[in-house]
């Protein structure tokens, strides 16, 4: 593929104030640094080219959303590159965690570098179309095999982009890894095919076995706008069945998307709407991502 036909990616709109700040040490999970390319340029067999979205611009959106903390996860455009990441993590150490993407023959050594500069977890592509992964740049799920005993060493935890249908056969899978995962962007549920659908059953299996979903990507599973209502009652399930393992993220700046562009304000103020009790969301968006990603 040539650089002019790969994709290029719109930017994200600006953020504006939520019309509830949340709670002091509030964390987004999940978001992208890209860039600028000038210094961290982008892998050359990449699956899309995203808009400059460098710290700068991130801590911005933090900022302007009150959120006093932020977990970055390497971006496919930047392949197994985690330059621009770790730059970010080693200059802003007390608000900034990381989840990177390593090749299983990375030394250990170089893994615990990246946990010294807020590393926290590796995240693995397990998501196919057509027989091979959907964005280049990821790591298949059986490196996590070689390098699952330096990441329990560390105390890292998997993170898994998932897709939905192959999610139930999955589990035996990790749970023989013995780390605790987290899912990305709900496990791509369907709306459409209801609670009792096998991917959200498997779902909630996996909360109950002590791993952790991401409340992220609802643009990119409704067809609704927000709060995306259509996904309200799988959330409603996900906290029910266990509120501490659950964390939000807004997946900025919505890189590869193919439909509308969503306001990243929109997708903090939805949780209001997810989760009306007030200590339920404290959970979600302070209490769980400080044990999760090792904040103070």
């Amino acid at each position: 593929m040539t650089t002019a036909s790969i994709p290029a990616c719109a930017p994200p709109r600006p953020a504006s104030r939520p019309r509830i700040l949340p709670p002091a040490g509030a964390c987004c999970t999940h978001a992208h640094v890209f860039g600028p390319a000038a210094q961290f340029p982008y892998a050359a067999d990449r699956s899309y080219t995203p808009p400059d979205a460098p710290r700068e611009m991130y801590l911005s959106m933090l900022d302007t959303l009150g959120l006093g903390r932020g977990v970055l996860v390497q971006g496919s455009a930047h392949g197994r590159d985690n330059a621009a990441m770790l730059d970010a993590l080693e200059r802003h150490a007390d608000r900034l965690r990381g989840v990177a993407v390593a090749d299983a023959d990375v030394a250990p050594d170089e893994l615990r570098r990246w946990a010294r500069l807020g590393v926290r977890g590796l995240r693995f592509n397990h998501f196919f179309r057509g027989g091979a992964l959907h964005y280049r740049g990821g790591v298949p799920l059986k490196a996590a095999r070689t390098l699952a005993p330096v990441m329990a060493e560390l105390g890292w935890h998997l993170q898994l982009w998932i897709d939905v249908k192959d999610l139930p056969d999955t589990i035996p899978a990790l749970q023989a890894l013995g780390l605790p995962a987290v899912i990305d962007h709900m496990g791509m549920i369907r709306p459409a095919d209801g609670i009792a659908q096998p991917a959200f059953q498997a779902v909630q299996r996996l909360l109950r076995l002590g791993h952790w979903v991401k409340l992220s990507g609802a643009y990119r599973l409704s067809q609704q706008q927000p709060p995306y209502r259509d996904l309200i009652p799988y959330v409603q399930e996900l906290v029910a069945a266990r509120s501490d393992r659950i964390v939000w993220a807004s997946d900025w700046p919505h890189a590869f998307l193919k439909g509308q562009m969503p306001n990243t304000t929109d997708l903090l103020d939805m949780l209001s709407d997810w989760i009306p009790d007030e200590a339920a969301r404290r959970r979600v968006l302070v209490d769980n991502p400080a044990a999760l990603y090792g904040f103070a």
